[in-house]
């Protein structure tokens, strides 16, 4: 396994941000931290990238721990940052050329990685673009290459996405499975969006800084099973004890609403609307997603 993360734990003074996490990366796969915000997921991040230690436990990348073996992690990780780290008074060759002296490179060697990082993320003819004038779809680019350009072995990316319209999210994450396919990258991403979430080969769900659910997206929603139909009515609470008497479910009131979890459900929802006349206002129903993957393992939405 190329990360390893054992029994993790990061207090701050009495607040436990991480309360022992553990899990293993394939090398060649995307690994997804899914969870809210504030649910530890930065802090892990923090912790791979040697820029905070562990209060307890252990991680290690390519075989090196994290807390005692710094700088030989630093060497086989590529780092994009939630938060911009470009200068954008810089052009896009200026910045990646000020991050390979970061990392000892010089002369034709240096040139040479630069033209190769820009020319596979579409930068070549923006290189001397200053990054002020870029989109944030580019920015973002630019970030990766950074991360990219001492070839690391691990790319780990901290809600990539964030400020991002939809159009350069699908963008970025083309990218992402393209560094996974063609060059044999393993990434780690944190986010707290469903969709990126179900692109990625694995995903562990975090909570509260603790592991309620790790799989593949289709192995979690698998557990629920059925269909999730979500019914919009007037009394939920005198509501649950009927539709378990008489259709053996167990639901749960949220929102003024009642959520099942069933198979067949256009078959019980015209049963449900027929049991209770005039009690159902509308109903709702859907395929299991890893929201309902997080909300049947917290009682709490990702949002």
């Amino acid at each position: 396994m190329i990360v390893s993360v054992e029994n993790l734990t990061r207090r701050y003074g009495t607040r436990s941000a991480l309360g022992g996490v553990s899990f293993q990366v394939r090398e060649r796969e995307i690994f997804g931290v899914l969870g809210p915000n504030g649910g530890g997921k930065s802090t892990l991040f923090r912790i791979l990238a040697t820029l905070l230690a562990p209060s307890s436990g252990a991680a290690s990348v390519a075989g090196y721990d994290v807390e005692r073996q710094p700088a030989q992690v630093r060497r086989r990780i590529g780092v994009v940052f939630q938060s911009q780290s470009l200068d954008k008074k810089l052009t896009v060759f200026e910045n990646l050329r000020a991050q390979g002296h970061l990392f000892a490179m010089h002369g034709h060697v240096l040139a040479e990685r630069i033209d190769e990082v820009a020319q596979r993320l579409g930068l070549a003819d923006r290189r001397n673009d200053l990054v002020d004038t870029l989109s944030g779809g580019l920015r973002r680019r630019v970030e990766i290459a950074k991360g990219l350009l001492h070839r690391p072995e691990v790319l780990l990316m901290d809600e990539p996405s964030t400020g991002l319209d939809p159009g350069a999210r699908r963008e970025l994450w083309q990218y992402i499975e393209e560094l996974r396919d063609r060059q044999g990258i393993t990434v780690l991403v944190t986010t707290h969006i469903l969709d990126e979430a179900d692109r990625a080969d694995r995903i562990l769900l975090l909570h509260q800084g603790k592991v309620v659910a790790e799989g593949a997206p289709a192995e979690l929603k698998s557990r629920i099973g059925g269909d999730v139909v979500i019914l919009d009515v007037d009394e939920p609470a005198r509501l649950l004890p009927e539709l378990r008497a008489r259709f053996g479910v167990e639901a749960v009131a949220e929102n003024g609403s009642l959520r099942v979890e069933i198979g067949n459900g256009h078959r019980f929802i015209a049963e449900a609307v027929e049991a209770f006349p005039g009690e159902i206002h509308s109903v709702a129903l859907h395929k299991p997603t890893l929201e309902d993957v997080f909300l049947d393992e917290t009682g709490a939405r990702l949002t």
